[in-house]
């Protein structure tokens, strides 16, 4: 039996590559799809700080001119993926919070507090085009401005693969696992257009976050693991310790 890896490409290369490695069988069903969007070459114009919460704005602006003027300058990354892919873009400056926004935001204004950096500091949040959080509204009471350029869109693709309805047919499939709010939404739409969605709910759901797992609790489903940290790491422990108890006792 297979685990339900529904995180987009590229980077589910790796998370399968890691699911591999632990004893699992992996079945790719990406249900959504990385797409860049054109910003303005002078976005980055007066800003002295960017802010990152996913690795996709890094590979969103690999290209783009004001990659290489904003390397020089500090970085707030929301987790450590995101602080690598900063890295590898060519960011040195890296301060890193636990994962989530709430940490990012409080990252950002113990470093204000600790003069680190100055509080007219002008921010750059380099976002997705779905926001979870608005932190330009978040940081904004606090004096902070930030500005919100929009480099990259998730697009959802609403249907699973043919190896994963296959899977369903076949009760070949023994986990799904979760990486954000939208593509859980995505999840159950998919099973709603397929048919199978009593059967999709009814599996194991390990979820990257309380918020995750919220939009699948809502839906029906009963079975949810929930990692400690907002982390694949966390996630794949969470995965362990749901279908390999056996494993985690002997730890």
């Amino acid at each position: 039996m297979a685990v339900l890896l529904t995180r987009p490409a590229p980077v589910n290369a790796a998370s399968a590559a890691r699911l591999r490695a632990a004893g699992f069988t992996v079945l790719p069903a990406p249900l959504m799809r990385f797409e860049a969007v054109a910003c303005p070459d002078d976005a980055d114009h007066s800003i002295d700080a960017t802010i990152v919460t996913s690795a996709a704005a890094l590979r969103a602006i690999a290209d783009h001119p004001m990659r290489t003027r904003l390397a020089a300058k500090p970085l707030f990354a929301v987790g450590e993926a995101t602080a690598a892919a900063a890295r590898e873009a060519g960011f040195t400056k890296i301060a890193i919070a636990s994962g989530d926004a709430a940490s990012l935001c409080e990252l950002i204004l113990e470093t204000i507090r600790k003069r680190r950096l100055k509080k007219s500091t002008s921010f750059l949040y380099l976002a997705g085009a779905n926001l979870s959080c608005d932190l330009a509204e978040v940081l904004a009471p606090h004096g902070l401005h930030v500005a919100t350029q929009t480099v990259y869109r998730m697009a959802a693709l609403p249907t699973f693969p043919e190896a994963a309805l296959a899977a369903f047919a076949a009760n070949g499939i023994e986990a799904v696992l979760h990486y954000s709010r939208r593509s859980a939404a995505t999840f159950i739409e998919a099973a709603r257009l397929a048919g199978v969605e009593i059967a999709a709910l009814a599996l194991p759901q390990c979820c990257i976050s309380k918020a995750v797992a919220d939009v699948l609790h809502e839906a029906g489903a009963q079975r949810i693991a929930v990692a400690r940290t907002p982390d694949e790491p966390a996630m794949l422990e969470a995965l362990t310790r749901t279908l390999r108890p056996d494993l985690n006792n002997a730890s």
